[in-house]
């Protein structure tokens, strides 16, 4: 979250999800390096638990798998075990973990195949 959101805006797919003109959610999604990178999903607190999360995540999947990606990864702080876990539900197996920035990181990639 120590981006510079106008460059993200710029330089990389952001989508946004609007409810009655609103956004509720956002996820980035970076197709650099020959790689598909979900770089970030956000949902606002007041519209939480109602799955938008996952349809956001599944738009990204929709969205790399279109541009030819064979796969999509993504990375979590390793002390969200929360996030680790849903991930995995969704088909994300874990694949490396390093430390980048000063931040324990945990990779996962999902084929799309």
């Amino acid at each position: 979250m120590l981006e510079d959101y106008s460059d993200v805006i710029a330089w990389h797919r952001v989508f946004v999800a609007e409810d009655m003109g609103r956004i509720v959610g956002v996820i980035v999604l970076i197709t650099e390096g020959g790689q598909a990178l979900l770089d970030n999903v956000a949902v606002h607190p007041d519209t939480q638990g109602r799955g938008l999360g996952r349809r956001l995540i599944a738009f990204a999947e929709n969205e790399a798998r279109r541009l030819g990606f064979p796969a999509i990864e993504l990375y979590t702080h390793q002390l969200m075990a929360e996030n680790q876990a849903l991930y995995a539900r969704l088909g994300y197996r874990e694949f490396d973990r390093r430390t980048e920035k000063g931040y324990p990181r945990v990779y996962m990639r999902k084929a799309l195949g």
